[in-house]
């Protein structure tokens, strides 16, 4: 599993030309679920990403995390971020296949929908993401 955590004031999501989902102040998540990831993998991604203290507490100092501050999270999945670039070309045979992929992204949304608000993308869908990152803070995250 690999997770890309973005700090944001806000973002939007369109999936297949129809506005879909966004979120105000929180975490832009990208969720790679790859070959061999399991529910308890996945649940520790999920705990990682609704603990991860990447917010500022009066001193800029990063203290609080999305679920300290009551954020919001958009998870989107991403299957490229399971790519291997040996070449010009990126494989993605480090991937998991799209019916195990899908089933764990969902129960990933679920796990994280426990802590704090959750929305998300579509799985497999053509989507175009409008973000303001704040920071920029991007967390590069490998279960």
């Amino acid at each position: 599993m690999v997770l890309v955590v973005s700090r944001v004031h806000r973002a939007s999501l369109d999936a297949d030309g129809e506005h879909v989902s966004e979120i105000n102040k929180g975490l832009l998540v990208y969720v790679g679920i790859a070959d061999g990831d399991t529910e308890e993998i996945v649940s520790k991604g999920a705990d990682k990403v609704s603990n991860l203290r990447i917010f500022p507490n009066d001193e800029g100092k990063m203290f609080y995390s999305v679920k300290d501050i009551k954020g919001e999270v958009m998870a989107v999945s991403n299957f490229t971020l399971c790519g291997n670039v040996k070449s010009r070309r990126p494989d993605f045979m480090g991937a998991a296949k799209p019916d195990v992929a899908n089933g764990l992204f969902e129960f990933f949304k679920k796990e994280l929908s426990k802590n704090v608000e959750t929305k998300s993308g579509v799985f497999g869908a053509h989507m175009e993401i409008d973000a303001r990152h704040d920071g920029p803070v991007n967390i590069v995250i490998n279960l």
